[in-house]
């Protein structure tokens, strides 16, 4: 009787133990994640008061580093980009340019923020956006470096739009002043 008492006050203690580690495993992970959104926050409010920055009325900013004269993707259109994406603090964590070959996607195959600047921009323009969490990712984590409630950077680079029915849209980095010249890229 003595060991099954035993056993039952081990078996109970145990799950105190460990009841009470994921409650401070969850409190520490909400307040990492509230720390996150917070500097997110912090960090678009200072952006959006910047020389040179425009603010959107849904709260993406982006800054014109070059304004083309080519034709304005629409959410029809899919779009050769280059581009470079980071974290608020400079951590890279994704990059066309790194790949050396640009990308290629649907308008609205992106995100909320990707969406809005690409039906702003004429094809050889370059912008930098500053994208809040809530025209990013939101509360998922993506990858191993975007958190929940990132606020996020990307250099981009509208090299040109392929309309339906050309083909894959691949073209090569050497092509890339051929299809400039053009106005659009992969056909």
């Amino acid at each position: 009787m003595k060991k099954i008492l035993f056993a039952l006050l081990l078996v109970g203690a145990i799950y105190l133990l460990v009841s009470c580690t994921q409650k401070k495993s969850k409190a520490a992970s909400e307040a990492a994640v509230n720390a996150n959104k917070a500097a997110g926050e912090a960090f678009m409010a200072q952006v959006a008061s910047e020389e040179g920055v425009t603010r959107t009325s849904s709260g993406l900013c982006f800054r014109v580093l070059e304004q083309g004269t080519g034709e304005v993707p629409t959410p029809d259109d899919r779009v050769i980009v280059h581009y470079r994406g980071t974290l608020i603090d400079g951590t890279v964590f994704d990059s066309s340019y790194d790949r050396g070959t640009p990308a290629v996607f649907g308008v609205t195959e992106v995100i909320p923020g990707w969406t809005e600047a690409l039906c702003m921009m004429p094809v050889d323009s370059k912008y930098q956006l500053y994208i809040p969490q809530h025209l990013a990712y939101g509360a998922r984590s993506v990858g191993r470096d975007i958190k929940p409630f990132s606020a996020l950077i990307f250099d981009v680079e509208l090299l040109g739009i392929q309309k339906s029915g050309n083909d894959d849209g691949k073209i090569k980095l050497d092509d890339k002043k051929k299809t400039k010249k053009k106005g659009c890229c992969g056909g």
